[in-house]
């Protein structure tokens, strides 16, 4: 019987990427086994980026606009607080009238 090649997914690409990540951050392996970790991390992520640039492919093939094909990027939400549009964004609420106003942030705050 012929043995079926499994197919990686991206998570299980991660998930390997990140153990090469731990073993390289310990500083206990060899220069040479060093090396051959950050080889492997590097195999890893070329195989992740055609993972991804495979699935955008069948995104855009999906996307019909007419009846014809119609590529349409994907549009991530933003990540920070300050990013994207206002629709993007959650709404904020206002405090209430009883309610004191938080003082402005200074300058030199760093919202963690």
């Amino acid at each position: 019987m012929a043995k079926e090649q499994k197919t990686e997914t991206y998570a299980e690409v991660v998930q390997k990427l990140e153990e090469v990540v731990m073993r390289l951050e310990t500083g206990k392996l060899s220069l040479e086994d060093s090396l051959q970790a950050f080889e492997e991390g590097i195999g890893l992520v070329r195989r992740g980026e055609a993972l991804l640039g495979e699935a955008e492919k069948r995104i855009e093939q999906l996307l019909e606009a007419g009846g014809e094909l119609k590529a349409v990027p994907l549009e991530l939400p933003p990540t920070g607080p300050q990013g994207g549009s206002p629709a993007a964004r959650p709404a904020q609420r206002t405090p209430a009238p009883h309610a004191p106003t938080p003082p402005p942030p200074e300058d030199d705050d760093v919202p963690f």
